[in-house]
């Protein structure tokens, strides 16, 4: 008999080839498998919700584990950051109901990717933010304005890496905002479900616009023509975070999506 428990794991992603398990690189879902193996030697492997990139960091990702004995969830949490690396830690531990997973039953993802808009990189930020070195300011207003043809369901060819082995393109996206922060911004987006790159071509594209290199009305175009060399650049990993996953509200785990239970496409 086992016993599931659902973890909300943060992790720095500088020092991590993703989320996902590697045969010789280090992992995030690797990591947690060994330090649940420490102290519980047939632990099957921990199931997330989302597989991050290299070098992209998590706030929030949700993670299933299934244990040979009953924990009281905070002591679950205890033991397993005592053997985890101080770059990963879970931050939350709660009994999980049967027949729950992760990616199976996520409706809704919140990423955030974070410019540096200052003259120089804070170095106290520098790990988690894209510098973006420019003589002008970039202009955020337009960077906003050109997104709005993005959001609903579209073919997402166009913002998704030539590796993607997603079935489909198809893809929902709810909401994307841009919200200044101190030395900043911050790029808000919250959809069902993304492609492999798909957030950071899209923070590339719009950084394009925002140093006028790409003109404000093109993203339309972009994303009709259903092919990657029309869209940007891939930003780098180091900015982009896994903010937030809505569940199922029937499985009673966190707060309810703003978006509703909507299937997700695949």
């Amino acid at each position: 008999m086992s016993y599931p428990y659902f973890l909300t794991v943060a992790y720095a992603g500088t020092g991590f080839h993703g989320w996902q398990i590697q045969t010789s690189l280090r992992s995030g879902q690797g990591e947690l498998w060994k330090a649940l193996r420490a102290f519980d030697a047939e632990a099957p492997m921990p199931q997330g919700t989302g597989r991050t990139d290299a070098g992209v960091h998590a706030r929030a990702q949700g993670v299933l584990v299934h244990v040979r004995k009953a924990w009281e969830p905070y002591r679950l949490l205890m033991a397993l950051n005592a053997h985890l690396p101080r770059d990963l830690r879970v931050m939350a531990v709660q009994p999980a109901p049967g027949g729950f997973f992760p990616r199976q039953h996520a409706v809704a993802k919140r990423y955030v990717y974070r410019l540096g808009l200052g003259p120089a990189a804070d170095p106290l930020q520098a790990t988690f933010r894209w510098q973006v070195h420019q003589a002008a300011p970039l202009d955020l207003e337009a960077m906003a304005r050109s997104a709005a043809p993005l959001l609903g369901t579209h073919d997402f060819s166009s913002f998704r890496c030539a590796e993607c082995v997603a079935k489909t393109p198809v893809r929902t996206l709810h909401a994307i905002r841009i919200q200044e922060v101190e030395g900043g911004a911050d790029l808000v987006f919250e959809g069902s479900s993304f492609l492999m790159h798909q957030v950071r071509i899209m923070a590339g594209t719009l950084v394009e616009v925002g140093r006028g290199r790409r003109a404000e009305d093109s993203l339309a175009e972009v994303l009709e023509a259903r092919d990657r060399v029309r869209a940007g650049l891939t930003a780098p990993p180091h900015g982009l975070c896994l903010e937030k996953v809505w569940y199922e509200t029937r499985w009673g785990l966190g707060e309810p999506s703003p978006f509703g239970d909507r299937d997700q496409s695949r």
